[in-house]
């Protein structure tokens, strides 16, 4: 078996995490939480391992929403639904989600198995996100537990994706704007994360200013290096959880994880949305 590389992994468990933000079921299940909007499901949802955490620490921590959006949702919806509320609901929308993709139960065991193994290796130093979901119950059941993994496994590498950015000196607009100049539209990405167009053209400014955009807001030369580095960091960092499973484990992994996330895929096609082209990061 060829070994995967950490992107092809993450393109594997980051379908199976998703499904979250994007199946019927995870809204359902967060509605009757008392989170109606899919803003509040989402902000509820992702924040919660963190406690009754202040949007300021919502904001720093998911890096690349607008801080007037996260501050719709956070601390409000605490009034509405409890973080240990929002956790149970959240995990119980993913599972059913699964579930109702009729996955191999032989496949779903061993992957979880596996995905368990290596999210609880990883390096928590420095990842808040992944260190408060990895500090949730490890689940029994098979489905549950594969998500669970595969959220961890997410978080982690998101949080080595902010490192790299502030490191290379991005915020979470720079980065998003960079993308808009290179591969990516700019409305969709601007709306998505509530930037204003006169926050949006500041950091366009700002990035011409140190040349990563020229003047048609197109990613330059620089830009593109500087990009590619903060991908190939990402990459870097994402990849110490799965030594514990070593080589073999982690091209299995990709085997038994391949067929599940194009199953996700192919039922929730809102979840290609959450960035799984190749540079997508974190």
């Amino acid at each position: 078996m060829t070994t995967p590389t950490p992107r092809e992994l993450f393109a594997v468990f980051e379908p199976l995490h998703v499904v979250t933000y994007f199946a019927p079921q995870a809204r359902e299940a967060t509605e009757a939480a008392g989170l109606r909007g899919y803003w509040r499901g989402y902000f509820a949802g992702r924040a919660a391992a963190l406690g009754r955490a202040p949007a300021t620490t919502v904001t720093a921590l998911f890096h690349g929403f607008a801080p007037a959006v996260v501050e719709r949702a956070i601390p409000s919806v605490w009034d509405l639904c409890a973080p240990e509320d929002a956790l149970r609901a959240r995990l119980a929308g993913a599972v059913a989600a699964l579930r109702a993709l009729d996955l191999d139960a032989a496949s779903v065991a061993e992957a979880a198995e596996l995905a368990s193994q290596a999210a609880r290796s990883a390096d928590h130093g420095g990842r808040a996100l992944g260190a408060a979901e990895a500090a949730q119950p490890w689940p029994v059941d098979p489905l549950a537990r594969l998500w669970r993994a595969a959220t961890v496994l997410r978080e982690v590498r998101g949080d080595g994706h902010v490192a790299a950015l502030v490191a290379a000196e991005l915020s979470g607009l720079d980065a998003l704007a960079l993308r808009a100049g290179r591969d990516l539209e700019r409305a969709p990405l601007q709306a998505a994360r509530g930037w204003s167009d006169a926050q949006w053209d500041a950091a366009v400014a700002g990035l011409q200013a140190r040349a990563l955009l020229d003047a048609d807001a197109r990613t330059t030369e620089a830009g593109t290096t500087l990009l590619d580095g903060v991908e190939a960091t990402t990459d870097r960092l994402a990849a110490q959880p799965w030594r514990v499973v070593g080589e073999a484990g982690a091209a299995r992994f990709r085997a038994l994880a391949g067929p599940l996330a194009a199953a996700a895929l192919a039922a929730y096609p809102g979840a290609a949305a959450m960035g799984l082209a190749p540079r997508a990061g974190g």
